[in-house]
Parts: structure tokens; sequence; C-alpha cells
């Protein structure tokens, strides 16, 4: 039997191959209908100077493989970064006609943008780990109460500034547990908060360069298309003005916006958020049962059943995973994971009696504190090795002791078929764990424990130590002692020689899926340059637009690139767009700097879906958001700064 990964690979190859024969018949056509080869090298040299009248071979070949990108994309048929990584191998292969080089294809991965990038999540690593943004969290519990309007300003204020100093994902990533607990200590629903979460750190990412990714890269190629890269501060006075209008939509209209998707009144009880009352049976073994004298390894190979052993219970003890070497004996009690009508089976075959209807399994009954039996959410963090993985492929109960009792996808709960389950970023998974198992899952970066913040994890101690290594990261860029990748680096190895991380901790820290897309896509933003994809693009754009002022080509920049990077990632859409956008802004004889910022800004705040930003989908399943909630709140938001970006970029940089 296929598994799902390789199904969606096979998938993937047949796709590609397809596309290849597509792509092979468009260009036999458009080499009969058009130039020679040696006149098409020759046009090619001559579009940065010349306008492009007539499309080439080389331009159709450049927009499939774009297509063909936003597509996989948008189907995920496999990981982005794998999907992503395909791209610099077509861009060789089609060399004659992308003129992309092996040595152009791999220059992303040398960039300055993907170090940078990398660094920032190893210097935000180092952050996170003195427990700094902890103690503000606490700081937040104290000063809040029960007042929600006051819990929304303080967390909106404190993400947003923050944001701008470390990457807003790992921000995100450390306020998602906070926010949790202050949650279930104050009884005001989680849903209330996390989409602001979200925003907010969106919104605080355009404070600085080093906000996010996004900004790192929308620099280099700036200073690659108009020789102009940003320095530190440069869009700071912008960026403070959309995070105050974002910050005050968020406090008014789009507060009451906001639904609360998870009940604050059961909030406190796991297994009634979870709706497990149905899912969960304690069942005792009889003395006649097939099941007694069996080792429960064999005993669940032989169960043709949808269902899981959480617990076995024994003279009052409990026992829970690792269950497998255990042998079952009469009168030991169970409880098990499944639906009524699996549960009606398993008694009438197996010889298994209910425990009386009164005796449900409660939260009290399952966790035992002397023990550190404890149920918790986690969260399957953007870019972790479960995501596109079912149960049963990554071997989940045998790798963490834990069984998977249901699992919550933005406002929709599965409680059956568990181990067909294919994980996404942001589904939050009920678990039943031991304390050691506890402490793997704190350790481990695929995971994002909910209501769980443990200062013991912290040296509080290094807060100074890495404060004062951002500050200088900061200082030697601003005052161009030395070019930010530079500085970022030298950063990385303080941060590594004052063991504010450790070095097994950076490799940890960094995301390998957003430096694989960033590195994998440049080439192609290089393949529209050179063979006048963009200028072409940019022209039937400009058949719109010219007919109106610089401003409004600014604003429609602005819905362009939100719109699609509300479908693709955010530095998916600055490497699509920035090249038209600069060619568009030549051919109309304004400020192309202008047009870049319109860009960059757009491509980080995608307010629309759960799917266009990493820390929409991060709080996707915590808040038990639905899919339109993103809509409903985000585009009065979007509208806002459709207007208000592209009007106070005029402003302060002209066209």
């Amino acid at each position: 039997m296929i598994k799902n990964s390789q199904r969606k690979l096979l998938y993937l190859t047949i796709l590609l191959i397809l596309s290849t024969l597509i792509l092979s018949s468009t260009i036999q056509q458009a080499n009969a209908s058009t130039i020679n080869s040696s006149q098409l090298e020759e046009s090619t040299l001559q579009t940065a100077s010349s306008t492009t009248k007539e499309i080439t071979s080389n331009m159709i070949i450049v927009s499939s493989l774009v297509i063909l990108a936003v597509f996989l994309f948008l189907w995920e048929p496999i990981r982005v970064d794998i999907i992503a990584l395909t791209i610099p191998i077509i861009l060789v292969l089609l060399e004659p006609w992308t003129h992309i080089s092996v040595e152009q294809a791999l220059l992303g991965f040398a960039n300055p943008a993907t170090i940078t990038v990398l660094t920032m999540f190893i210097l935000s690593e180092g952050i996170q780990r003195s427990g700094l943004v902890q103690i503000l969290g606490d700081k937040i519990v104290q000063l809040t109460s029960e007042d929600e309007s006051r819990q929304l300003g303080i967390i909106v204020g404190l993400a947003g500034p923050i944001a701008g100093i470390i990457n807003n994902t790992p921000v995100v990533a450390i306020f998602i547990p906070m926010i949790t607990n202050l949650a279930r200590k104050t009884k005001i629903s989680p849903s209330k908060l996390l989409i602001p979460l979200s925003y907010a750190s969106m919104m605080g990412g355009m404070l600085t360069l080093i906000g996010t990714s996004t900004n790192l890269l929308a620099s280099d190629i700036s200073a690659r298309l108009i020789g102009h890269s940003f320095s530190m501060f440069e869009f700071t006075q912008l960026g403070f003005i959309i995070l105050l209008i974002g910050s005050i939509y968020l406090l008014t209209v789009g507060r009451y916006l906001i639904p609360e998707r998870i009940d604050p009144n059961q909030y406190n009880d796991l297994i009634e958020e979870y709706e497990m009352i149905n899912y969960l049976t304690e069942v005792v073994i009889e003395e006649n049962s097939p099941l007694s004298g069996k080792v429960v390894s064999q005993a669940i190979e032989q169960l043709d059943f949808d269902m899981d052993l959480v617990q076995i219970i024994r003279s009052g003890k409990q026992f829970m995973e690792p269950l497998d070497a255990k042998t079952l004996q009469p009168a030991d009690h169970l409880i098990i994971r499944t639906n009524r009508e699996t549960l009606l089976k398993m008694i009438e075959t197996e010889g298994l009696k209910m425990i009386p209807e009164q005796d449900k399994v409660t939260e009290e009954k399952l966790e035992n504190p002397t023990e550190g039996q404890k149920l918790i959410e986690t969260v399957v963090t953007h870019g972790s090795f479960l995501e596109e993985q079912t149960l049963s492929e990554i071997n989940f109960l045998d790798r963490y002791d834990t069984t998977v009792l249901a699992v919550r996808r933005g406002s929709k709960l599965a409680h059956n078929r568990m181990k067909d389950i294919t994980f996404k970023a942001g589904d939050v998974l009920l678990l039943l764990v031991t304390e050691k198992t506890l402490e793997r899952l704190r350790h481990n970066r695929n995971f994002i424990i909910a209501d769980e913040i443990n200062p013991t994890d912290y040296r509080q101690s290094k807060i100074p130590i890495a404060l004062g290594i951002i500050s200088a990261v900061i200082a030697l860029a601003v005052l161009e002692v030395m070019p930010i990748v530079i500085s970022a680096l030298t950063g990385v190895i303080a941060m590594v020689l004052t063991d504010c991380v450790k070095p097994n901790e950076m490799y940890e820290a960094v995301n390998w899926e957003v430096i694989f897309l960033l590195a994998s896509l440049i080439p192609l933003g290089v393949a529209l340059e050179k063979t006048g994809t963009a200028r072409y693009i940019a022209q039937q754009l400009l058949t719109v637009i010219d007919s109106f002022s610089p401003l409004i080509a600014l604003g429609i920049f602005y819905i362009l690139t939100a719109t699609l990077t509300n479908i693709i990632s955010n530095n998916a859409s600055v490497i699509l767009m920035i090249p038209i956008a600069v060619d568009a802004a030549l051919q109309l004889g304004v400020n192309p700097f202008s047009f870049v910022l319109v860009v960059t800004f757009a491509a980080s705040t995608a307010f629309l879906t759960p799917i266009g930003y990493q820390t929409n989908l991060m709080v996707y399943g915590p808040g038990g958001y639905k899919f339109k909630d993103f809509m409903i709140i985000g585009a009065p938001l979007q509208l806002l700064l459709a207007i208000a970006t592209p009007l106070f970029i005029y402003l302060f940089w002209g066209v």
C-alpha cells in the first residue's frame, strides 16, 4: 500500500513530467513563430535597455515555471521547501531559455539575505532562551487581571515592538503558551487574543530591517535591481504608522469582529473542550476475556479496531505509555479511546465490561499529579517534521511514549482514525503525558506546549548579555562599521561563546524550510529579470494602470502583492513581485524604491487567510478559528493598510 507522502511524491513527479512535455511543446511552437536562437540571445541581452514588445520562448518558459510554482505552493503535494528545491534544478536543465547557470542557481545559498535570515533565527534563540519575553508575560498576567481590553492592549503593545527586534515567528511561538495560560487563569477565550497577537507581530516585523525575513530578502533584491538596499531603520517611521493604525483597529473595530471560538467556561476542562466524553471509556477485563494473559503489543496488533489504549489501572495504580510490554490481567481497568460503535463491538467480542455511566472518564480521573501525568495541548509548528506525516508514518507512539487523544485543526475536532490523520502546521494535539515525555516535548522545536511555562528552562542570568549582543549587532550595522550579514554572524559567535545559545541549540533554532525556500526561489527572481519576463509582465500591467496617477499605481501593486501573499508565502511574493514593480516604475518614469517598499510591506501584511503567513498558521489551531474568521477580521485591516501604506510612502519617499 502506497503511503500518503509517497502518493503525493508520485503525483508531483507525474505533474513535473507533464509540465516538461508541455514546456517542450511550447518551446517548439515559440521557436517556429519567433526569431531564431541567436536572435533570442541578442534580444535577451538588450532587455535591460529596450522595451520588450513581443513575448519570446524564454518568457514563456519562465512564466510557465512561475505559474507551476504558484500552483504547487497552493496544492502542496509535498512540503513547500522540497517543491522550492526543484526550481533551481529545472532552471539549470532549461538553461538555454532561462539563462541560469549552475553557479547562478546555487547563488541563493550564499546570498547575504539567506545567511542573515539564518543568523537572525539563532540571535532570536538567544533572547528566547534567556526568558526575557516570559518575564514580560508574567508582568502581563499581573497587570491585566481579568480585564480583556487591558490584556489585548498589552499583548498588541508588546508583540509588535518585540517583533521589530527579533524575528516575528519566534515571538508568536513564545507568546502562545503565555496567552493560553493567561486565558485559562482569567477565563477569557484565547480566540479573542491570538489573532491580534499574529497580526501585531506581522506589523511589528516592519519596524526594522531584521524584523522579518521578507525585509532582508527585499533589501537584497532592491540592491541588485536599483542599487538601493535597506538600512536598519530605513522604513521605521512607516512601520510605526502601520503598527499604530493596525493596533487601533485591533483594539476597537477588530476586537468586536473576533469570535469566541473556544468557550472560556470549558477551557479549564480539556476533556469537555475537546468533546472527549463520548470517545474515552473505562472498561474492565473479565475472567473469560481473550485479552487476558496477552502482552499489550500483541493484543492491540490482533485487534482490528480503531482504538488506542490510553491507560491501564491495576489495583488503583495508573500505568501509561510505554505499555507494550505489560501483560493484561483479569480485573484490569482499561481506559481506551474509541467511538461508541467500536466500543460495543469490543465489549461483545473481547470479554470487556463497561464501567457504569456515572463513572465517566474525566480530566481529574486521567491526570495524576503525584506521578507527573497530565493532559496537555501541543501545537505543531511551521516547518515541523510532523507536517504532511501521519501518526503511523512517524511512529508517534513509540517515539514519544504518548497517545494522541484528539486533534484540533482550526475549529474542527478529529477523534476517529487518528493514525490516518495527516498533520498540518497549526494543528493542536491533545496528549496525556508523563513528566518524562513532557520534558522531551518542551525541548523539541517541532512542538509548542500550550499553557506550559517552565522558568527553569530559561537562562535569566544571560538576559543582559543577550540584549547586549543584539544591540551590538544593530549598532554595527546602523553605523556601517560592517554589513548586517557580518555583524549578525559575529553576534551568533558571541551568543555561542557566552553560552546564551548552546551549539546544538544553534542548529535547532533555524527554520530550515524558510532557508531552503529563500535560497531556492532567489534564482527564479533572477530568471524573471534576465529573460525580460518581469519587464514584459510590467508592460501588460501598465496598459491597465498607465492612465492612473503614480499613487494609485502604488495602491494597485499593494493589492496585487497582498493578494498573492495570502495565497502563497510572503518570501515567494517578494521574489516574484519586486522585479515586476521595479520595471513598471522605470517605465512609468517614477521612483522605483517606492514601489519596492510597497511590495515589501504588502508581502508582510497577509491578514486574509491562515495560510498566507506562518504566524497565522501558528495561532489557527490554538484559537480554534475557522478559515473565514481571518477573512472577516483581516479584510477591513487589509483595506485600511492598502490606503495608508501607499499614501505614506508617497508622502515620505515620493514617486
